[in-house]
């Protein structure tokens, strides 16, 4: 059940005092190391305000409202330093709290990971380190600590928000690709995250989805046919090109994965497209002889590559190789509608 803290109300002339919680009571309740609780109360002074039960700290209502606080400013990528002086200075919005469980209000879930600080005061949670992401912006460190601590909700909010502010490219580029990399390089070390890189595939993935609603109707007749080279199992590049796409007007049908080479061909000859975009990641799938065993149609078929697996002396030459996802959109959006933008 929800523990629902207030101030103090009176009963039959009594005051009745607000229920309090032990350090590991609160750690458990935020998801976070109790270590890391000590921390932000030796290093930032957001510990319990309750100091008469002798040795045993308690945090009561408004305690553990500001240290929620900190967690959704060091989510949204804010520093230790910077969240602490946020949840200390701002104003509660009322006196009446309620803590809920994070089953109740995920939202709130801690970002379990830690964060390092500009004193390079390492806080760890139960999630274990950071994801490794030198250079990255706040936005994909939040991002980061969320897919870290498998929070999905925070996951997608995070993305929403930071799509609808700079585009679905920019967001994979800086936030995205970054985190994917990062989740990647602690698997090869530890043997660790395959959980994590699930998890936030499909929060990805959900979230481009998200985006795509209420996008143009599509000005070409002929769609756009993405799919991923046989045995290619990356697919996240995929959705986010026919996002972008889809914000152009550009109407487009993804295949996904590993698809055969002969399903393939059998689409191109039932779609008939206009254009057809082959995705490998890796270069043992990125078989240039596919390109040349795609079935000709009446009309004219442009075909482009992406991905870092083609190696672009090898490829036949009507065979278009793009070099990242933002040349692909305006390349393709040139050829079907004569304009990048």
């Amino acid at each position: 059940m929800s523990l629902v803290t207030t101030q103090p109300e009176h009963k039959h002339g009594a005051a009745v005092a607000e229920p309090m919680l032990s350090v590991a009571a609160v750690a458990r309740r935020l998801g976070i190391a109790p270590a890391t609780l000590r921390t932000w109360d030796r290093r930032y002074g957001l510990g319990p305000t309750d100091h008469t039960t002798g040795r045993h700290r308690r945090y009561g209502a408004q305690d553990i409202a500001r240290l929620e606080m900190m967690q959704r400013a060091l989510l949204r990528g804010a520093s230790p330093s910077e969240a602490a002086r946020y949840a200390l200075t701002s104003t509660l919005p009322d006196q009446r709290v309620t803590v809920v469980t994070p089953v109740e209000s995920p939202e709130l879930l801690a970002i379990t990971g830690g964060d390092v600080d500009e004193d390079h005061d390492e806080l760890s949670g139960t999630g274990g380190r950071v994801l490794s992401l030198p250079g990255a912006s706040r936005r994909a460190r939040g991002l980061g600590r969320a897919a870290l601590a498998m929070d999905a909700v925070s996951v997608q909010c995070l993305l929403a928000d930071a799509i609808a502010e700079d585009g679905v490219l920019s967001v994979w580029n800086t936030m995205i690709r970054p985190v994917l990399t990062a989740i990647a390089q602690r698997w090869r070390h530890s043997g660790e995250g395959v959980e994590v890189e699930h998890l936030f595939s499909q929060c990805v993935t959900a979230a481009f989805s998200a985006a795509a609603v209420g996008t143009p109707v599509p000005v070409n007749p002929r769609p756009v046919l993405l799919a991923c080279v046989p045995e290619e199992q990356h697919t996240l590049p995929l959705h986010a090109l026919t996002t972008a796409l889809a914000q152009r007007g550009v109407g487009s049908l993804m295949l996904g994965a590993a698809l055969p080479a002969e399903a393939l061909s059998a689409a191109v000859r039932r779609i008939a497209p206009a254009a057809v975009f082959l995705w490998a990641q890796l270069p043992r799938y990125a078989d240039s002889s596919l390109l040349g065993q795609l079935p000709r149609t009446r009309q004219r078929i442009r075909l482009f590559v992406g991905g870092p697996g083609w190696s672009p002396g090898k490829l036949p030459a009507h065979a278009e190789p793009l070099d990242s996802l933002s040349a692909a959109v305006d390349r393709i959006s040139y050829v079907l509608l004569g304009r990048e933008s």
